[in-house]
């Protein structure tokens, strides 16, 4: 009876269990459940890491692998859009901080940094020899470094000789005054370097002398001293080497890459560690005709006055020269435009042709020394640095389209004339008035990656991966700002001893270090993942390292050289089939990184960069 009743509740909850399931509650249907999960639709953006596609999300973030920004991607980004083409919306522009800039004409400012050492004006440097034959009996310059002045005296001088040439021409002006005799007796003394009035008191006193007081023909720094006390000198001999300290020259090293910029006459402003916050300044005059094969460095001479005497000779000094580039590798200087120069005197300028006040040589136009007159076409086409994506030999810009309903960016190869300061000048593939992407050229680049477009990484026909030919694939050869170049440094010649040695783990360990620093950004840090991903330690070396080392080389030849530290260049002709590749190494003994033990000291040193 009990187990009856049991089996009636249990039927009567079930039968209120259909009921209220079929007509109270709602019932899920297979179109229910589907549209309760999250559809992606073309009215949203899609944001995705450029590393890892796979990560895509509806809001703006990092990526949970890597932690690079994600960036936009529209689902029907590419449905009317060219092959190298990207198109995005508005709200995807702002979220990604693109910016552009206009190509404009200009002459932009370059800057270039020197070091030197200032020395001896060559032509201020003086010897005095003996004219007669005499022995030392008193010196009274006795040491080096002594100031003297004109008709100072030397030494006090027994010389026979000059006792007979006294005589004879005390005879000459007694038995024959004004005769050619008594002259050509007095032009003899003058030609021994005696003074005027030396020769006159000769002449007043009407006696010889068997002593002789040998006085400074000219004023100056006695710079070596070959006599001493009881020598006795002959005809001919050097006795001092005196320098006049009013002029001094300074000799400047500069790197092949920075004589595009240097000329014959351009100013350079410099200090001395002895006159902090003092500048000095003086023009080019002489610029080496050959590269120094050991420190492949170009000497450039400056001139500089020195009447304060502040300078001194041996001095080390830090300059600079700015100036205006113009189309062609020339060189707009204001100052020179239109104008004629000496070509031994710079700081002779006329306004017309005429000859050299100093030397009497005929002034040359300013343009035959690589100016340019003052004239609006002769303005190159220029962009920020900022713009440019850098592989390899090729420059990648972004180029917004102003004629679309919708903005779009264009990828467009282009050809980059010398760098001046953070400007590029551009000899050919864009217009004046176009607009470049300054600021988020990367995620564009990034985004058409994704999309398996052309891109700066991934151009059609290329491969990043190939390891035959250094200049095949996208070659990703980021740009390392100076600022970054010191802290980045240590970690790229940690890598390469670590090559050197075949440690791929304590290779991959540096790249690792440099990636954190980078903030997981740019293309650096694309080429750094690469680099940490690499199978095997060849693929590491070639093309991984190669592309890091040239984007190395590139910025310490951008950076003022008194700020690195010494380094040299080296280069093995054997990588990629004799075709050679460069690194950078901390000493001069030679450890390749591309072979390692297999051909440790295969290679040469080619630059030495520092001091």
């Amino acid at each position: 009876m009990k187990k009856m009743k049991s089996i009636s509740i249990m039927a009567v909850l079930l039968s209120l269990g259909l009921f209220l399931g079929r007509y109270v509650l709602p019932v899920t249907t297979d179109r229910d459940h589907e549209s309760a999960v999250p559809i992606l639709t073309e009215a949203h953006t899609i944001w995705t890491c450029s590393m890892h596609p796979q990560i895509q999300q509806t809001e703006p973030g990092s990526c949970p692998i890597c932690g690079m920004d994600l960036i936009p991607l529209e689902s029907d980004a590419d449905s009317d859009t060219g092959p190298r083409t990207l198109k995005m919306s508005k709200s995807a522009i702002a979220l990604a901080e693109i910016q552009t800039t206009e190509v404009m004409r200009a002459y932009p400012e370059a800057t270039v940094r020197l070091v030197g050492k200032l020395d001896y004006d060559e032509t201020k440097v003086k010897s005095i020899t003996a004219r007669f034959p005499a022995r030392i009996d008193q010196l009274f310059v006795n040491y080096t470094g002594i100031t003297v002045k004109k008709g100072d005296h030397l030494a006090d001088v027994y010389s026979p000789e000059l006792l007979s040439a006294q005589r004879e021409f005390l005879s000459s002006v007694h038995s024959n005054p004004g005769s050619s005799i008594s002259k050509a007796a007095r032009e003899k003394l003058r030609l021994w370097d005696l003074l005027p009035d030396q020769i006159d008191a000769i002449l007043e006193n009407g006696e010889p002398s068997d002593h002789f007081i040998l006085k400074a023909p000219m004023g100056g720094v006695v710079i070596t001293k070959n006599v001493k006390e009881g020598d006795y000198i002959k005809t001919g001999e050097s006795l001092f080497r005196i320098v006049d300290l009013s002029s001094l020259w300074l000799n400047m090293d500069a790197y092949e890459s920075e004589l595009t910029w240097l000329r014959y006459g351009q100013e350079v402003n410099f200090s001395v560690e002895a006159f902090p916050g003092k500048s000095f300044s003086g023009k080019i005059v002489f610029i080496e005709p050959e590269v120094n094969r050991k420190t492949r460095t170009v000497t450039i001479r400056v001139n500089v006055d020195n009447q304060e005497r502040d300078l001194k000779p041996g001095m080390f000094a830090k300059g600079e020269v700015q100036m205006l580039m113009a189309q062609a590798g020339q060189v707009y200087i204001p100052e020179f435009a239109g104008k004629w120069i000496s070509p031994m005197h710079p700081e002779i300028v006329k306004d017309g042709p005429g000859e050299c006040d100093v030397c009497g040589m005929d002034l040359v136009p300013a343009e035959t020394l690589g100016y340019v007159n003052e004239h609006p076409e002769s303005a190159p086409l220029v962009i920020p640095s900022s713009a440019v994506l850098r592989t390899g030999k090729r420059a990648v810009v972004y180029v917004e389209s102003v004629h679309t309903e919708h903005p779009q960016f264009e990828g467009r190869e282009i050809v980059l004339g010398p760098k001046a300061g953070d400007m590029y000048v551009v000899v050919s593939g864009l217009q004046e008035g176009e607009r470049v992407v300054t600021h988020g050229a990367f995620k564009i680049d990034s985004s058409l990656q994704i999309q398996a477009k052309p891109s700066m990484m991934n151009p059609q026909s290329e491969s990043l991966h190939s390891t035959t030919d250094p200049h095949a694939g996208s070659n990703l050869m980021p740009q390392i700002n100076i600022e970054d170049l010191e802290k980045l440094l240590p970690f790229y010649l940690k890598m390469q001893t670590a090559l050197s040695q075949d440690e791929l783990p304590k290779a991959k360990a540096q790249a690792k270090a440099m990636m954190e620093l980078t903030g997981h950004r740019g293309a650096l840090s694309e080429l750094l993942h690469h680099m940490t991903a690499a199978e095997n330690i060849d693929s590491f070396r070639k093309p991984y390292f190669d592309h890091l080392s040239q984007a190395f080389i590139a910025a310490i030849a951008d950076s003022p050289a008194q700020e690195i530290q010494p380094l040299y260049r080296m280069n093995c002709p054997m990588v990629y089939g004799n075709t050679g590749a460069d690194w950078l190494q901390a000493t001069d003994e030679l450890r390749n990184p591309y072979f390692g033990s297999a051909m440790l000291s295969c290679g040469e040193i080619t630059e030495t960069f520092g001091k």
